[in-house]
C-alpha cells in the first residue's frame, strides 16, 4: 500500500524526515519496506524559470531560427537561439537555463551552452512536451503576462516533490487502509515517543442543502447479509471535467491515473480516509432504482475494461431495475460509469460483507483499489461521511452541481465491540507494570472510546474500524505496538521448564524414514495443500465429486485440497526437469483431503471431510551423473522396490505377512504392486503412466509410491522388537530351479515356501528368473536359494534331504512346479 509523506502532512504536522516517519510506522506494526521519491514531473523541472523575450530577430543564416535575449531576472539577460515558429518580443516564456536536465520518457539531456550556425545560445525557450507538462509541440509555451521573471516553473506549474512509503499491510490492519488510518497511528506512536505533532486533522465533513428533484432514486437491499449499509445521493448538472492539478498530483504521487473530476474525487476520498465510492451516470439507472441483490448463475456482465466475464450467484451486484451495473465493492460495468457526457451523477457508498468481496474478488481474478479495501473490511460509520466529503469536494470542483436528500438504508446498526481490559492482564502479558495513564492516552489516540474506569479495568467501546479488536487479548496488542516493545525491557532471569513429555512415537518413526531416506540419496519436499481442481477433472482415478473446494481461494490455481500427493510431485519434478535436474529422488510426508460421499451438511466437520497422512516417493533418471570412474546406473521399478521394503524393515514390519497384487495400465500406474495387510492397504508403487506423464510434460520414465501412513504406524506399533541370539551352529543353504506357469508369482512360492518349509528354513530368495529353450513358451524357470539352520545343532545330510524334499513336493502340489 503507498502512503504519501505530504499526504500525511495535511493530515498531522510533525517535523520529521520520511526515513525518521518510515522508523516510527515499522515500529508499530505498519512494516515500511521501502521509500521512494515522486516528482509529478519528471526530474521536477530544476533548473527552468520563467523569463521574459526581450528581443527576437531572425537569425542571418537560417530561415527558422531566432536570435533573442531573454531576462530570466539574473545578472544579466540570456542569448538564446530558438527555432519555434510562434517565439515572439515580450512574451513570457519557460526558460531551460544551462545545467538544466530535460526528460523523454527515460532519456534525459542536459542543457549546455552552445553555438547554432555561428551564434551562442545559453539555455532553451521550451515547449509544453519538452518538460513534460503537455504532448503539444506547435510551439514554445507562452505564459500569462502576470507571471513574474524569475520564479521556478516548478512553482508556477504546482509541481509536487514528495516520498512514498511503500507499507506491507497485514490482512487485519483494516483502520489503516487510508492516509487518515495511518496519519491516526503515526500520532500515537509519536505521543508516545514524545515527539512534538499536532492532533489529527479530519477533512471537512461539509453539510449540504438539498435542491434537486428532477429525479429519484430508489435504493433496495434485497441482500442485507452482504450489504448492511447502503448510502446513495444524486448530483445533477455535474461539470466533468479535468480535476485541479494538486489533486491530480494527490493520486499520480500513490500510483493512480487522474481521468476527471468526478472520478478523481471518489479515488482522493477512498486513499484520504479508506472508503471507497462508485460514481454512476444517473441518466443510465434504468427504472431509477438502485437494488443490491444477486444474479443467477452465468448471468454475462460486461466489466468496465470491455470483458465479459460470467456471474456466480453468489456475486453480490449493484442492479438498476434491469441488469446488473456493478460488481459490489470490486469493479464497476462498462454502461454505467462516467463518461465525458455525464451530466447527472448518482455516488455510492457503501459497506458491504468483507468475506463476500473476497469471494468474488478471487473467483473472478479482479483485484482493485476498492476490493483491497472492502477485503479486509471498511468502517461502516464511514459511508456516510464519505459521501458528504466528495460532494463537498464536487460542489467545488463540478461546478457547485445541484443535490438530492442524502438516502441511507441501514436495517439494522452494526454496534461497536465492547472489551472489558484488566490492567493485571496488561502487566502480566508485557511483563511490565505500564503506567495507567500511559495506557488510557494510548487508547484514546487510537480512537478507542473509554466506557468506564477504577483501579482495575477499563470498560472499552472499540472503533468499528478495527474488526480485529474483539478480545482483551487485542488491545493489549494494540498497547503494545504504540508503547514500543523495544521498551519492555529483556528479563535478567533465565527461566527453562523441564517438562516431561511423553516420546511422540509416531514422528520418530518419521524422522528414522527421513534420516533413511536423505542417506540413500533422497530430497525431502514441502508443498501446498491446496492445488488445481482441474487436475481433478481431468484425470478419472481421482473422484471429482469428492474433492474439497475453497470458499474463498487464493487463486484458481490453489482452489481445491488436494486428494493425492502425486499432482503436486509431478509439479515439482516438471519444474526440476525445465530446469535441467533429470536424476532425481524426491520424498513427501504430506497429508491427503476429500469429502464423505455419505455425509451430511449437519454433521460434524470431521464426519464431513476425511484426512489422510501418507509418504510417497518420486525416482526418475539416474542415480548419479556420469563421471570418469563410473556411469550411473538407472533409477527403475526395483530401485524404489529396494527403497520401500527398506522402509517396511525400518519399522520391522515383516513381508511374509502380506497380500501382494499386481496390476498392468490402472491409472495413473503403468504397472502397479500393491501391499495389503489383513485388507488394509499399505503401500502402492509403480511406474506412472504415459498419459500422465504428457499432462505435466514430464519425459522419459517416473516411478512413485504412496504409503499409508496410519496403516503403516499401526502395523510398526503392533510389532515388538524381540532378541535373539546369533546362532552357534552354521548355515546351510540349497538351490532350485522350479518350472512353473509363466503367469506364476514368485509370491506364491515363497507362501509356499514358508508354510510348508519346517522350522529350519530360515529364509527365501530369488536369484534368477529364466525364459526361453528348453522351456515352453507358456513356461518360466524360478531359481531359488533356501537357507537351512537349527538353533542347537548342526544339520545332517538327512536332515537337509528330508526338509528340502518336502519343499519340492509341496511346489509340486500346490504350484503344479517341476524341477529342472
Amino acid at each position: 500500500m503507498k502512503i504519501s509523506y505530504n499526504w500525511l502532512k495535511s493530515f498531522l504536522d510533525f517535523d520529521l524526515t520520511p526515513e525518521d516517519i518510515a522508523n516510527y510506522l515499522t515500529s508499530c506494526g505498519l512494516e515500511v519496506e521501502g521509500i521512494e521519491e515522486f516528482e509529478s514531473v519528471k526530474g521536477g523541472l530544476k533548473g527552468l524559470v520563467v523569463g521574459h523575450v526581450l528581443t527576437c530577430e531572425a537569425h542571418p543564416d537560417s530561415d527558422h531560427l531566432h536570435l533573442t535575449t531573454v531576462d530570466v531576472a539574473a545578472d544579466r539577460p540570456l542569448n538564446i537561439v530558438c527555432g519555434a515558429p510562434n517565439v515572439a518580443k515580450g512574451q513570457k516564456v519557460v526558460v531551460a537555463t544551462i545545467g538544466a536536465k530535460l526528460y523523454q520518457g527515460e532519456e534525459s539531456f542536459t542543457i549546455k551552452k552552445s553555438k547554432i550556425r555561428g551564434a551562442e545560445s545559453e539555455g532553451m525557450i521550451c515547449a509544453e512536451d519538452e518538460i513534460g507538462i503537455g504532448t503539444s509541440h506547435a510551439g514554445i509555451m507562452v505564459l500569462p503576462d502576470e507571471v513574474p521573471v524569475g520564479m521556478p516553473a516548478s512553482d508556477y506549474f504546482q509541481i509536487e516533490h514528495d516520498f512514498i512509503f511503500e507499507i506491507g499491510l497485514t490482512p487485519n490492519r483494516s483502520d489503516a487502509i487510508s492516509h487518515l488510518g495511518v496519519a491516526r497511528d503515526l500520532r500515537a506512536v509519536l505521543v508516545a515517543n514524545h515527539e512534538n505533532c499536532s492532533s489529527v486533522r479530519h477533512p471537512i465533513n461539509a453539510s449540504f442543502t438539498s435542491i434537486v428533484t428532477r429525479q429519484k432514486i430508489d435504493i433496495i437491499i434485497e441482500n442485507s447479509k452482504d450489504c448492511p449499509r447502503y448510502c446513495g445521493i444524486l448530483l445533477e448538472n455535474v461539470q466533468v471535467k479535468e480535476s485541479p492539478l494538486w489533486l491530480q498530483n494527490r493520486l499520480k504521487a500513490v500510483g493512480v491515473r487522474p481521468i476527471n473530476n468526478v472520478v478523481d474525487i471518489t479515488q482522493y476520498v477512498m486513499f484520504a480516509i479508506g472508503q471507497p465510492l462508485h460514481a454512476f451516470d444517473a441518466d443510465k439507472i434504468k427504472g431509477d432504482k438502485v437494488i443490491i441483490k444477486n444474479l443467477p448463475d452465468e448471468t454475462p456482465f460486461i466489466t468496465l475494461d470491455g470483458n465479459e466475464i460470467k456471474l456466480s450467484s453468489e456475486d453480490l451486484m449493484v442492479c438498476n431495475a434491469k441488469e446488473g451495473m456493478c460488481i459490489a465493492g470490486v469493479y464497476g460495468g462498462l454502461h454505467s460509469g462516467i463518461t465525458a457526457k455525464t451530466k447527472n451523477v448518482f455516488l455510492e457508498s457503501a459497506y458491504f460483507n468483507p468475506v463476500a468481496v473476497r469471494r468474488t474478488s478471487k473467483r473472478h481474478g479482479l483485484k482493485t483499489d476498492a476490493s483491497f479495501r472492502f477485503e479486509r473490511g471498511c468502517n461502516p460509520e464511514n459511508s456516510d461521511y464519505a459521501l458528504r466529503l466528495a460532494v463537498s469536494m464536487l460542489s467545488k470542483h463540478a461546478e457547485s452541481p445541484q443535490l438530492s436528500e442524502l438516502i441511507d438504508v441501514y436495517p439494522t446498526v452494526i454496534p461497536p465491540a465492547k472489551i472489558n481490559l484488566p490492567y493485571a492482564e496488561v502487566y502480566r502479558i508485557a511483563e511490565k507494570n505500564i503506567d495507567k495513564q500511559t495506557i488510557v492516552e494510548i487508547l484514546l489516540n487510537l480512537d478507542m472510546e473509554i466506557l468506564s474506569s477504577d483501579e482495575e479495568h477499563l470498560q472499552i467501546s472499540v472503533p468499528l474500524s478495527k474488526h480485529d479488536v474483539t478480545r482483551p487479548i487485542d488491545l493489549i496488542e494494540e498497547i503494545l505496538r504504540i508503547y514500543g516493545y523495544n521498551n519492555i525491557e529483556i528479563s535478567k532471569q533465565l527461566a527453562y521448564p523441564f517438562a516431561a513429555v511423553k516420546q511422540d512415537t509416531r514422528r520418530n518413526w518419521q524422522q528414522n524414514i527421513s534420516r533413511y531416506l536423505t542417506h540413500s540419496g533422497f530430497f525431502e519436499v514441502m508443498n501446498n495443500s491446496l492445488t488445481k481442481k482441474s487436475y481433478a477433472e481431468k484425470f478419472t482415478f481421482i473422484n471429482k465429486n469428492e474433492a474439497i473446494n475453497i470458499l474463498n481461494p487464493v487463486s484458481n490455481e490453489l482452489n481445491v485440497m488436494r486428494q493425492t500427493l502425486l499432482f503436486s510431485g509431478l509439479e515439482n519434478v516438471m519444474r526440476n526437469l525445465n530446469n535441467k535436474n533429470a536424476n532425481l529422488c524426491l520424498f513427501e510426508f504430506g497429508k491427503i483431503y476429500s469429502a464423505s460421499p455419505d455425509a451430511k451438511k449437519s454433521d460434524e466437520v470431521t464426519a464431513r471431510f476425511l484426512e489422510k497422512e501418507q509418504l510417497a516417493l518420486f525416482i526418475t533418471g539416474k542415480t548419479h551423473e556420469d563421471n570418469w570412474s563410473a556411469k550411473g546406473e538407472k533409477l527403475d521399478f526395483y530401485f524404489l522396490k529396494n527403497a520401500v521394503h527398506n522402509i517396511l524393515n525400518l519399522l520391522n514390519i515383516p513381508l511374509q505377512n502380506m497380500e501382494i497384487q499386481s496390476t498392468v495400465a490402472l491409472l495413473p500406474y503403468l504397472n502397479v504392486l500393491s501391499y495389503t495387510i489383513n485388507g488394509a492397504l499399505l503401500v502402492t508403487f509403480g511406474q506412472i503412466h504415459p498419459k500422465v506423464l504428457k499432462y505435466f510434460d514430464c519425459k522419459g520414465e517416473l516411478y512413485y509410491a504412496e504409503f499409508e501412513l496410519n496403516t503403516l504406524y499401526k502395523q510398526a506399533l503392533a510389532k515388538s522388537v524381540c532378541f535373539t541370539p546369533l546362532a552357534q551352529y552354521p548355515e546351510v543353504e540349497r538351490d532350485l530351479a522350479l518350472v512353473v506357469d509363466k503367469q506364476l508369482n514368485y509370491k506364491i512360492l515363497e507362501d509356499i515356501a514358508y508354510k510348508y518349509g519346517s522350522k529350519l528354513l530360515k529364509k527365501v530368495t530369488l536369484f534368477d528368473v529364466y525364459e526361453g529353450a528348453p522351456i515352453a513358451e507358456t513356461q518360466k524357470s524360478y531359481a531359488l536359494k533356501f537357507v537351512l539352520q537349527h538353533a542347537e545343532k548342526t544339520l545332517t545330510d538327512e536332515e537337509i534331504n528330508k526338509a528340502m524334499n518336502k519343499l519340492i513336493t509341496a511346489f509340486e502340489k500346490e504350484a503344479g512346479a517341476k524341477l529342472r
